[in-house]
């Protein structure tokens, strides 16, 4: 399983993502999720992949390869996110096409989705969702974040504390935050965690760190955060059962 973010502000982005694929008592493994195939000066372009590895590492393999022998269309020419995103998700359509069909037949799962996270010289920073289907969305001042994954635990944080006005350094600590809460809950999602931070206009990445199991910062905000839930736990009223009910609801 897999659990990645992206986060969209007025101030740039950031973009986070586990590095666990299996998980079991004897079946642990990791790969890398989070792809920079940025050109400082003129784009920053953040890839996350969620879903079936072999898609997605054949749909990163085409990608690199087109920019490697300079194709006519690549991830550095085109002049928009809007149609990175489109390109991006050709080539999933592609790999889909060629790869689903033998997956399907043996009972694989064969769906993905990837995050596209940056900005193009002229633009906006902008982040987008680009589904197996090869469509895609895209984040929105009104909802400033998307996900991939196992979305469920970490959501409930970014609801209620990220706007598209929250600073950079308080969305890369929302994001981390987020990603605990679905380690906690899922033995699937797990370090090394990688994290990025794009400011707006600067054009090259300046922030990126990599969470390794264990890690003293990680360790510290998971220990701080539970405490700071157990005792908002404990200062909520507790239930009042003298109360009379209301006839009209029974």
């Amino acid at each position: 399983m897999t659990y990645c973010l992206g986060i969209s502000t007025q101030a740039g982005l950031v973009i986070a993502a586990d590095s666990r694929t299996n998980a079991g008592v004897d079946n642990v493994s990791t790969y890398r999720k989070l792809f920079d195939f940025s050109h400082p000066g003129d784009r920053v372009l953040l890839l996350c992949t969620s879903g079936n590895l072999s898609m997605t590492q054949a749909v990163i393999n085409s990608l690199s390869k087109d920019l490697k022998v300079g194709a006519d269309v690549n991830l550095h020419n085109l002049p928009s996110l809007h149609e990175v995103a489109r390109y991006v998700g050709d080539k999933v359509r592609q790999i889909h096409d060629r790869d689903a069909e033998w997956l399907k037949k043996a009972g694989i799962d064969y769906n993905c989705s990837l995050l596209l996270g940056g900005q193009i010289r002229g633009e906006d920073p902008e982040l987008f969702l680009v589904y197996s289907e090869g469509n895609s969305i895209q984040a929105t001042v009104e909802t400033p974040f998307l996900q991939i994954g196992e979305t469920k635990y970490g959501k409930p944080i970014l609801d209620r504390t990220i706007t598209y006005e929250t600073p950079l350094e308080a969305a890369a600590k929302c994001a981390i935050l987020s990603l605990d809460s679905t380690m906690k809950s899922n033995i699937s999602v797990g370090p090394p965690i990688n994290v990025v931070l794009y400011q707006r206009d600067s054009f090259e990445i300046r922030h990126q760190l990599t969470l390794e199991p264990r890690d003293p910062y990680l360790t510290k905000v998971g220990k701080i955060w539970a405490e700071a839930l157990r005792k908002a736990f404990d200062d909520v009223p507790d239930v009042d059962w003298t109360r009379s009910p209301n006839p009209e609801q029974y």
